[in-house]
């Protein structure tokens, strides 16, 4: 019986150790994982059929219009590397399969056809590349297909990525789960041994011409400012200047809730508060809030947890404050009010009002702290708050109504009712510094 050495990451090999049901890694551009995982099939796939075991390796990707988006290419170029593996494989322009007729590769598409998954027979390995963007639904339909098992081996689920969104589908069920057969790492560039200099010198110009990407891109961290967003470049100044950080509140100022409204039920837009005081020229976001579908009460529990009471906090609401909601048939002004909380409704902008709360953004964002850990999820929707284009005749379509919208349209209205000492707003030249 001969041995045979192939060359992985090293620090995926305790990935590959031992039982497992899920093994996954995630991390940035550079760190080798996609090929990693692409040999390892093909080593589980030969050490299957070598012992009679026969079954399919299944590739998905979320989307997957032709076999030119599969991980199709990228498995052919990881048995090639291998001649073990190149003898054992069979190796056409549109498939993969062993000489010996046991091992299947198959290449699918979840967007379109994650049911098609039920019917594809013995399932080995499901590996799912690029699985950020792989829905919930997508991992409830796959996982209890991989239900085989023999005498010291059973199915499993792969998973690698590069971290988007921290409550992506995959960051839920995988990344942040403690169970032990649930194996994941984070592998980033400096972790692969076989960086290429050609990747390392993308790198550096990166790190240099898109520092707002980097960390995202090649650290393999969340997604904190999306490229073309509103106010990416301005939060990223704001952290070089040292505008997030400790930020406290001022015990003689008026706390100000800025408010977006949602509504009630599952499928209700997102409520959202943002805590700030005006304190001379500065603006200090002091807390964020953000829930979907809750009763007003949830709403004021939040406000009187963190101690913003009637006596210390006002409420600040869009044109649609002073109408009757829905369900209760009452307004969120008189709701506030009633509860002792002096309220004021600004009123509609009328036509290109989010294009008017950009621009006050914009024009602020020199002279606005933020509070760190209370301020984070905000920050995150801000950095993510985008323009909608049309891409065929390049033109903007204002902003693009999504998860981030809710917490921006707040912070908008913050800046639209923003007025300075002696009501001309100059932007300021800060020095770096903790607010305390």
């Amino acid at each position: 019986m001969s041995t045979a050495q192939v060359e992985i990451v090293p620090k995926l090999i305790s990935v590959f150790e031992g039982e497992a049901d899920v093994r996954g890694a995630e991390g940035g551009r550079g760190s080798g994982k996609t090929r990693s995982f692409a040999k390892m099939t093909a080593v589980r796939g030969y050490m299957y059929g070598m012992s009679g075991v026969r079954g399919i390796i299944v590739c998905g990707r979320q989307y997957m219009n032709s076999l030119d988006d599969s991980s199709l290419e990228e498995i052919k170029r990881a048995i090639e590397e291998e001649p073990f593996l190149s003898a054992y494989y069979e190796i056409g322009d549109k498939y993969v399969k062993s000489r010996d007729g046991r091992i299947e590769y198959a290449f699918v598409g979840l967007d379109r056809n994650v049911a098609s998954v039920k019917s594809k027979g013995r399932i080995l390995i499901f590996w799912i590349d690029e699985a950020e963007p792989v829905t919930d639904e997508a991992f409830t339909v796959v996982v209890p297909t991989l239900r085989e098992e023999g005498e010291d081996w059973n199915a499993e689920l792969w998973v690698t990525w590069n971290r988007k969104r921290k409550n992506a589908a995959v960051e839920k069920r995988f990344a942040q789960s403690k169970d032990l057969r649930i194996k994941i790492v984070k592998c980033n560039w400096r972790d692969n041994p076989m960086f290429p200099a050609k990747l390392e010198r993308e790198r550096q110009r990166d790190l240099i011409e898109r520092p707002d990407q980097y960390e995202h891109v090649w650290e393999g961290d969340f997604v904190s400012v999306v490229e073309g967003a509103y106010f990416a470049s301005h939060l990223t100044k704001a952290k070089a200047e040292g505008r997030i950080g400790r930020v406290a509140a001022d015990p003689l100022m008026t706390l100000r809730a800025f408010v977006d409204i949602g509504g009630t039920g599952a499928k209700a837009d997102n409520f959202v508060i943002w805590i700030a005081q005006f304190v001379g020229r500065e603006i200090r976001v002091l807390d964020h809030y953000e829930a979907q579908g809750q009763p007003i009460g949830a709403h004021l529990a939040w406000m009187r947890q963190r101690d913003y009471t009637p006596g210390k906090a006002q409420f600040w609401l869009p044109h649609d404050g002073d109408t009757q909601e829905k369900v209760f048939d009452v307004s969120y002004k008189s709701a506030l009010e009633s509860t002792g909380y002096s309220v004021t409704v600004i009123p509609n902008q009328g036509k290109g009002a989010a294009a008017q709360r950009v621009e006050a953004c914009r024009r602020l964002f020199p002279s606005i702290w933020f509070n760190e850990t209370t301020t984070e999820p905000g920050r995150e929707a801000l950095g993510w708050y985008h323009e909608k284009r049309d891409q065929e005749r390049g033109i903007g379509l204002g902003p693009n109504h999504d998860w981030a919208s809710h917490s921006s349209d707040a912070f908008g209205l913050m800046c639209i009712t923003y007025e300075p000492p002696g009501g001309v707003v100059k932007p300021i030249e800060y020095k770096r510094r903790y607010l305390a």
